[in-house]
């Protein structure tokens, strides 16, 4: 049976547009893009890594996260795949380090992995959910409620039902916040799988494509055979109240002009923001996704003609139809448009 459909989660923040990945096992390297003007540094174990270099990469990256402030941005990590002899590791070594602010965890293929990597998290009082065959769509969240960025269970009182709360400060013995958690759908069973994993757990804040596996399990060529998995994790991310997913990596970081028109066919199919791989990327990722100064115009018209009529639909002197919907739309154009002040 499926949970009843819930209202999507507000965001209190602006969501990031860009996302800069650089590899845990150069300090240095790490140390500048903190500086460059990223929404958000990466700091990548996998990929990026050579396997024997994964332990100083750990080592580097958990003495940075030791500085409850380690830059002027948000510090994420991407973790070893999960199924792997890493994770577990990373994740217990860096989850409870005070300049944390987000883990992104590679190759997801069910709720399954994202409860196991909340609970390496956490000192948890029941069993972590190992690998299973995964279920249909439609995981219940456990009770809690997310807050500045970590998820503190809330235990329900006997025969009560399942309500949200506000974390309070933790009681000896309490169970340790879990830190935010992001999926990367790396896979066919990852798609497939799309909203079960946006909805696995209240700390799980966001997922988003790894598009080069992906391609390498399926074969895909082009971007005419990623049509369907980009669209289906737009439409996951938004039915579970999550932000609009960012788009995957461009990975010729020489070519500017391909990278602009690649964003603008990403923002047309509803991602927000885009991973980079070299600082040269992200200003034109962040013209490509902040609108237009037609677009804020409009928007500002459509908002305030709708004022104006004091609700219900409407047409514009240009012939525009305006209902609700595209009322909230035009409202969202103006909160992103705030990012260029």
């Amino acid at each position: 049976m499926r949970p009843a459909s819930r209202a999507p989660r507000q965001a209190t923040v602006p969501p990031p547009l860009t996302w800069l990945y650089v590899p845990g096992d150069r300090p240095e390297v790490v140390a500048k893009a903190l500086a460059c003007g990223a929404d958000v540094v990466v700091v990548d174990l996998e990929d990026a890594v050579a396997p024997d270099r994964k332990e100083y990469a750990l080592r580097a990256t958990a003495e940075l996260l030791s500085d409850p402030a380690p830059g002027p941005c948000p510090v994420h990590v991407r973790v070893n795949a999960l199924d792997g002899p890493l994770a577990e590791t990373e994740i217990r070594t860096l989850a409870t380090l005070p300049g944390l602010a987000g883990l992104r965890l590679p190759k997801v293929q069910g709720p399954a992995d994202v409860h196991r990597a909340a609970g390496w998290a956490t000192t948890t009082a029941e069993p972590v959910p190992g690998p299973s065959p995964y279920a249909a769509e439609g995981a219940v969240r456990p009770a809690g409620r997310a807050l500045a960025g970590r998820f503190t269970p809330t235990p329900a009182a006997p025969g009560s039902t399942t309500t949200l709360a506000p974390a309070a400060a933790p009681a000896p013995g309490a169970l340790p916040a879990t830190p935010a958690l992001f999926a990367l759908l790396e896979s066919a069973l990852g798609i497939e799988h799309a909203f079960a994993i946006a909805t696995a757990h209240p700390a799980l804040r966001g997922i988003a494509l790894g598009e080069a596996d992906l391609c390498g399990e399926l074969g895909i060529r082009d971007d005419t055979g990623l049509a369907w998995p980009r669209g289906r994790t737009v439409v996951a991310a938004r039915a579970a109240g999550l932000a609009p997913p960012p788009q995957s990596v461009y990975p010729d970081v020489h070519d500017l002009d391909g990278l602009a028109r690649s964003c603008e066919r990403g923002r047309a199919l509803g991602f927000l923001g885009r991973a980079a791989l070299h600082p040269r990327q992200l200003p034109v990722i962040e013209t490509a996704f902040l609108p237009s100064a037609e677009e804020i115009a409009a928007a500002r018209e459509t908002v305030r003609a709708a004022a104006a009529e004091g609700g219900g639909a409407l047409a514009l002197p240009d012939g525009r139809f305006v209902d609700a919907a595209v009322v909230a739309g035009a409202r969202r154009v103006l909160e992103l448009a705030e990012r260029r002040r």
